[in-house]
């Protein structure tokens, strides 16, 4: 009989290589494996506020300049020509004629119109207005001083009238402030506060006042041409509730802006530039609750 010889067994497999600690394999666990890496640093990048140089903030009675630009456009009835003649950088000639109509009271609902006309001349520096009746002439002086991150404003003017506010950056897109005034001649007095917040693509305001009045203003930039604004009033001594919504639309040779507010009243301007300098313009404004229909045209000549 022959005897049998065994083949000898084949070696085990090499043990996988250690894998350093805190790391994990690059089948797992989870996504781990397959998603790429981080780039060191990204985590700690983050945009830091220098909040020792924000900007500048509008001045206090400008923070609702993009809605009231929408909102309120200087709307006018009849026939309007304006002309301003700019005599040197700081010194300004202009005169204003509107031929239209002027709204009487009356004790029925309609609403009584009686032509008119007015013309008004000004200067940039001065423009009095004197009446024989006492303490009834209007004068105003105005302080301004501009810091880097704030600014400040103070109001002195004829009926023992007194006025100052504040308005300081809080970040780089928020700006809060505050104002008080004194009319001595009625003996009044208020306190005011407000807040802006703005972007590349919105503008957002608030306005507190101790007289009871409550504002909120929203402009949303859709483009470089196209901006939709809306606003809201309440009057806490009247109870009076009143909102719009208005559109700010920037053509080649024009600007159409509009608006309607919770009355019912729908309003339209239009501003077309015929020249350099020379600008024609088409109001209207609709109230069918009250029947009452305002149409002009003008022209304003001068910058």
């Amino acid at each position: 009989m022959g005897s049998a010889a065994s083949a000898p067994a084949p070696p085990p497999p090499p043990p996988p290589p250690a894998q350093p600690h805190g790391v994990a394999p690059p089948y797992g666990p989870g996504l781990a494996g397959i998603l790429p890496p981080k780039p060191e640093g990204d985590e700690n990048e983050e945009k830091k506020v220098d909040y020792l140089n924000l900007p500048c903030p509008l001045a206090y009675e400008e923070i609702q300049r993009e809605a009231l630009m929408s909102l309120k456009p200087e709307l006018f009835e009849g026939l309007r020509f304006d002309f301003t003649k700019m005599l040197s950088s700081k010194f300004a000639l202009s005169h204003s004629l509107l031929m239209g109509s002027m709204e009487v009271p009356s004790q029925s609902a309609d609403v009584i119109k009686v032509p008119t006309a007015q013309y008004e001349f000004g200067a940039n520096f001065l423009d009095p207005k004197l009446t024989s009746e006492p303490h009834y002439s209007q004068g105003m002086f105005n302080f301004d001083y501009k810091g880097t991150d704030y600014r400040a404003q103070f109001q002195i003017g004829n009926n023992a009238f007194y006025g100052a506010n504040y308005i300081q950056s809080v970040t780089p897109n928020l700006s809060m402030g505050t104002e008080i005034f004194w009319l001595g001649q009625q003996r009044k007095s208020g306190i005011g506060f407000n807040s802006r917040y703005n972007t590349d693509k919105m503008v957002g305001t608030l306005q507190i006042a101790s007289t009871g009045i409550v504002a909120l203003s929203y402009v949303q930039k859709v483009s470089e041409k196209v901006s939709l604004a809306t606003d809201f009033m309440y009057n806490h001594m009247s109870r009076d509730v009143t909102s719009s919504v208005g559109y700010d639309y920037m053509l080649r040779q024009c600007r159409l802006r509009g608006k309607i507010d919770s009355n019912g009243v729908v309003a339209a301007y239009l501003e077309e530039r015929l020249n350099m300098g020379v600008n024609f313009l088409l109001s209207a404004e609709i109230d069918h609750s009250k029947k009452n229909y305002k149409f002009g045209f003008g022209m304003t000549v001068g910058e």
